[in-house]
């Protein structure tokens, strides 16, 4: 799975990144120990450009009753996307990318669990591959919610985690984010586990696994 995350450059930054216009004018601030049900950063393509707005972690589907739902997708397995009622409809139409600089993993020692960041090696913003959709709550209001895509795990991370998120090569982001791309198999191609020799991990505090933690000392190697 993908539970955690970081993202730690600018909003200037971004939008340079993905070439993206601002949905609302905004100011981000270095975000080192991202959370599910949080508001985080989401690029989508409007038909027209690439747009760069924030949604909540966890979807929502359209249909649902709840807006509690959102806590038990907080990702989506590649493998099985196409066989959930919640996810199936939003590959061909609603995806988003979710820009991060590192995420975090548990790696189990011994008795304990060794918080782990993972990062390419050259440092860079990367791209979860992700879907959203649009919930209405009680009051009328719209709620945007996205999932992020989990696959199987490379060289690197099979020693973490039996799940990693998928990264899109930078290539094949706007080939994601394309909405009038509607070939599924050619975008389920694109879930594929990141080549681990461009990866790295690293361990880090034990402060992370608390959410209310959310600064520079997250991200410091031990």
């Amino acid at each position: 799975m993908c539970g955690r995350y970081t993202l730690i450059v600018t909003i200037e930054e971004l939008m340079l990144r993905y070439l993206a216009n601002l949905s609302n004018p905004q100011h981000i601030i270095p975000r080192y120990n991202i959370a599910p049900m949080q508001e985080i950063m989401a690029v989508i393509h409007d038909g027209e450009r690439n747009r760069l707005g924030q949604m909540k972690w966890g979807l929502v589907p359209s249909w649902a009753k709840d807006a509690k739902i959102g806590s038990k997708m907080i990702n989506a397995r590649a493998e099985t996307i196409l066989e959930k009622a919640s996810f199936k409809q939003l590959v061909s139409r609603k995806r988003c990318i979710i820009p991060a600089d590192g995420f975090y993993e548990w790696k189990k020692e011994g008795n304990t669990k060794q918080p782990m960041r993972i990062v390419l090696k050259n440092e860079s913003v990367f791209s979860f591959a992700g879907l959203y959709d649009t919930w209405i709550n009680p009051e009328g209001h719209k709620v945007s919610t996205c999932t992020i895509i989990t696959t199987t795990p490379n060289s690197l991370m099979q020693d973490i985690h039996e799940r990693m998120p998928v990264i899109l090569r930078q290539e094949a982001e706007q080939l994601w984010l394309q909405r009038n791309n509607q070939n599924v198999q050619q975008l389920l191609e694109l879930l594929q586990p990141y080549p681990a020799d461009e990866m790295s991990a690293y361990p880090v505090s034990a402060k992370v696994g608390n959410v209310k933690h959310d600064f520079k000392e997250c991200i410091e190697p031990l």
